[in-house]
């Protein structure tokens, strides 16, 4: 398998999963949570080389859905409770996500113990980042608060930052797991390849 199938594999599998679970992003307590996070952590991984279309594609694809759902239940997107001046937040906090998987990338050698380490505080400090600005936003440049306070903003933060965090490093943790196997896989074959050689 060439590597822009393998590419092209990745970025549907991701399309897919954003799409399943980011349809119900505006009801915080279904039984799967939304995977925008992990996806574009993933996608900045895995596609950072085509991140002049893909990053900008899984942007609109994410308004896109967010459209499709509030329109769907028969509201008007610019009036609904979640779309306001901090709503186009969201595009910075995404692209910050997408920044912490092209930098694991870059320095990226192979399954390992640092790697794992990186891996770690790559998600932690994403996340949080991800979330001041997406949070933020809505907390300060919304309508939603009427009287903001940087009391209850961190209340707010603190409030949601472990659910966003949990959710975010279970879908990443599977495409980890799945990064191994798939390196695992190709090791072995390496190292059959040789043995097959010599009988023949």
């Amino acid at each position: 398998m060439n590597t822009t199938l393998q590419r092209a594999i990745i970025l549907s599998l991701l399309v897919l999963l954003m799409a399943a679970t980011r349809s119900h992003v505006f009801n915080h307590f279904t039984p799967v949570p939304d995977a925008s996070w992990a996806v574009f952590l993933i996608a900045g991984f895995y596609l950072r080389s085509w991140s002049r279309l893909v990053l900008p594609g899984l942007l609109a694809l994410a308004v896109a859905i967010d459209w499709a759902v509030i329109t769907g239940q028969g509201m008007s997107f610019w009036s609904h409770y979640c779309v306001s001046a901090g709503y186009w937040m969201l595009l910075p906090a995404h692209a910050a996500m997408w920044a912490a998987g092209a930098w694991l990338r870059r320095g990226y050698g192979g399954a390992s113990v640092a790697a794992l380490g990186r891996l770690a505080a790559a998600v932690v400090l994403a996340t949080a980042t991800c979330h001041l600005l997406a949070q933020g936003g809505f907390y300060w440049l919304s309508n939603a608060v009427a009287e903001p306070t940087f009391a209850g903003w961190a209340l707010n933060y603190g409030h949601w930052f472990l659910p966003y965090l949990s959710a975010t490093a279970m879908f990443v943790a599977l495409a980890a797991i799945a990064q191994v196997v798939a390196e695992a896989i190709s090791r072995h074959g390496a190292v059959s390849a040789p043995a097959r050689d010599k009988r023949r």
